[in-house]
């Protein structure tokens, strides 16, 4: 039975002598253990957008920078996420680390980053990633797989004489944090929950009831 499904979580502890002062630095830290403990996809977020409507809508990403600013993604901007963004700029994003026994929740503004950093990473992805974001409508509705094959190999040709150039659509989100919440499963449910709110240019730290 799934209500009989469940987890005693015992192996870390987060208490206020050792949760960073810097939410920023504090997610560093989570990330880059997930990282070095092999945990599956740890760079991935569950992205948290609306419609037009109000209606949530979720789905996961890949992080791709952690900076002074906030944390940035790429996409397609045609994408619904993209419009979404475009159309409402708040989001939520969501870290889990199962093997950690830990969850980082944040939320913010998103807003397209420079131009030329696109390019920049845009450049950096392998060649088949770069093909893939031309040959993608993406969140359209298309008839079959064979339309994806066919505008790979179309492009695939296109650009076998020259530079894959990045596509005008697609490219980076920066969210802008105003707040972060670190939850490390402990005991009984007794977990520890610190959340991080922006006051002016300060970090406001409390810790939350489990």
């Amino acid at each position: 039975m799934l209500r009989d499904l469940r987890n005693n979580y015992q192996k870390f502890e987060l208490t206020e002598d050792s949760i960073s002062s810097d939410p920023f630095r504090q997610l560093n830290d989570w990330l880059k253990a997930a990282i070095e403990g092999e945990n599956p996809e740890p760079t991935a977020m569950m992205l948290s957008t609306v419609d037009q409507k109000g209606s949530p809508d979720s789905r996961v990403v890949l992080l791709k920078e952690i900076n002074s600013e906030g944390l940035v993604f790429f996409t397609n901007y045609n994408s619904k996420k993209g419009r979404q963004i475009a159309a409402q700029q708040q989001v939520a994003a969501t870290f889990f680390w199962p093997e950690m026994e830990r969850q980082v929740r944040v939320k913010g503004k998103a807003e397209k980053i420079p131009e030329a950093y696109s390019v920049e990473y845009f450049k950096s992805r392998p060649i088949d990633s770069q093909l893939g974001a031309w040959a993608s409508p993406q969140s359209r509705i298309i008839a079959s797989r064979q339309v994806l094959e066919e505008n790979f190999s179309l492009y695939q040709q296109y650009f076998q004489s020259q530079e894959i150039v990045k596509p005008p659509h697609w490219g980076g989100f920066l969210i802008r944090p105003y707040n972060f919440e670190f939850w490390q499963g402990r005991l009984n449910r007794m977990h520890d929950r610190f959340e991080f709110c922006l006051s002016g240019n300060e970090w406001v730290i409390h810790r939350l009831a489990p």
